[in-house]
């Protein structure tokens, strides 16, 4: 009913009654419409809904699938916003399904080939999608130490956009039900099928792992002898990877968890000399990476877990995590309290001195004295990166990650 005609035909009162139902009935075809969207039960439902909910999983065995079966079907959230269901890509006569992830190293060292197969192939009838078999529940940050990121689903939407992916990139860590049909065992694991969606070949890209050495020889002669209509030359090879990260795998994570939160933590005073050959980070071999905070100071307390993260992650690499106090002297087992509240188990030092601005130049010349301050040291003991005020933990992460004293890759 047009609203004007409610305006001619009732009084004021039922005018009232008359637009609430009308509201009422498009809030609940609404709230029916973001239901459907939520539960991706149609391929080109956005996905902008979707909220990932990673489940634990039963344990269980997971077969590799074999050469001949049909393909399982599946539908997932993609990072383009959209559900991806097998029969979207129906056309294909040969369909590659690479199980992948954002954290893995070796699936690092293969994101230029996939990129350049798929440019390589986009003038056939071929189609690759990548798929995360990996649940978030069972990852340790030192499994994170060679990345940027997790596995979950936001930070896939981050790798993707952040590599220039040029293919599907779907995320399976919420129960992994369509991976436990195909059984990969690391990342990346590659699946060919044909166009009757027939498996034809399963296993690695290729057998050296360093860029720039082959090109994914493996599966792209699987994708040239399918295309051909030839029988795969060699059906299966191994996979070398990080392991598929089972929703069941949360036991070592917890002990891992509460092994760290056991840790010592403890706060040493240190004076001017002290804080400059902290600064100086000779003979470490490390990136250091220098927070100073202070209990006093809002932003510093709601970040500084963070920065305790980033030592689990990188702290088996060349880095270190040292945190600087700038409390007062006397002030020092409330320092204290707090760093055994965020289980800071890392170098912490509480300045000696009241003076403060003896403490910034100590640091950083450069630094005006505001708070949070954080820098970036490599192991010549220069400064490669600093903040002042809160950090942005992603640019930070890349820097660590991408410095050559860390890398991405083995």
């Amino acid at each position: 009913m047009h609203i004007h005609a409610i305006h001619r035909r009732y009084s004021y009162s039922e005018r009232l009654i008359v637009l609430g139902l009308i509201l009422a009935t498009w809030s609940c075809v609404n709230s029916s419409n973001q239901e459907q969207a939520t539960d991706g039960s149609t391929a080109d439902t956005p996905s902008a809904t979707f909220v990932a909910n990673p489940q634990y999983v039963e344990k269980q065995d997971v077969p590799i699938l074999e050469i001949g079966a049909k393909a399982p079907d599946f539908t997932l959230p993609g990072v383009d916003g959209k559900f991806h269901s097998l029969d979207d890509y129906s056309s294909a006569e040969v369909l590659v399904l690479l199980f992948t992830c954002n954290h893995c190293p070796t699936a690092q060292a293969y994101e230029e080939r996939v990129k350049n197969l798929v440019s390589d192939y986009q003038d056939k009838s071929f189609q690759l999608i990548a798929i995360s078999p990996n649940s978030p529940l069972g990852l340790l940050y030192q499994e994170l130490g060679y990345s940027d990121l997790n596995d979950d689903y936001k930070d896939m939407i981050s790798r993707a956009e952040y590599a220039k992916f040029n293919f599907p990139y779907l995320y399976d860590g919420d129960n992994e039900k369509v991976s436990l049909q195909y059984g990969p065992v690391a990342t990346p694991h590659a699946f060919v099928f044909d166009k009757e969606r027939k498996l034809q070949y399963q296993g690695r890209l290729d057998k050296e792992e360093k860029p720039g050495a082959l090109q994914a020889d493996d599966l792209r002669a699987a994708i040239d002898a399918v295309l051909a209509g030839k029988v795969v030359a060699v059906q299966t090879t191994k996979v070398f990877g990080c392991s598929t990260k089972w929703g069941w795998k949360t036991d070592y994570k917890e002990k891992v968890d509460k092994e760290w939160s056991q840790k010592a933590v403890s706060l040493e005073m240190a004076d001017v000399p002290e804080i400059q050959e902290i600064m100086k980070n000779e003979g470490s071999g490390k990136l250091r990476l220098v927070n100073v905070w202070a209990t006093w100071c809002g932003p510093c307390i709601v970040e500084y877990p963070d920065f305790v993260i980033l030592q689990r992650m990188y702290g088996r690499r060349d880095f270190e995590f040292v945190s600087i106090s700038a409390d007062k002297p006397t002030d020092q087992e409330k320092a204290l309290a707090f760093l055994q509240e965020k289980n800071s188990a890392v170098k912490n030092y509480l300045f000696s001195k009241d003076d403060k601005y003896a403490l910034i130049e100590a640091v950083d010349a450069d630094w005006n004295g505001a708070l949070p301050y954080t820098v970036l040291i490599d192991a010549e003991g220069q400064k490669i990166w600093s903040q002042q005020g809160q950090v942005d933990f992603l640019e930070l992460k890349r820097k660590i990650v991408e410095h050559p004293l860390i890398g991405r890759i083995y």
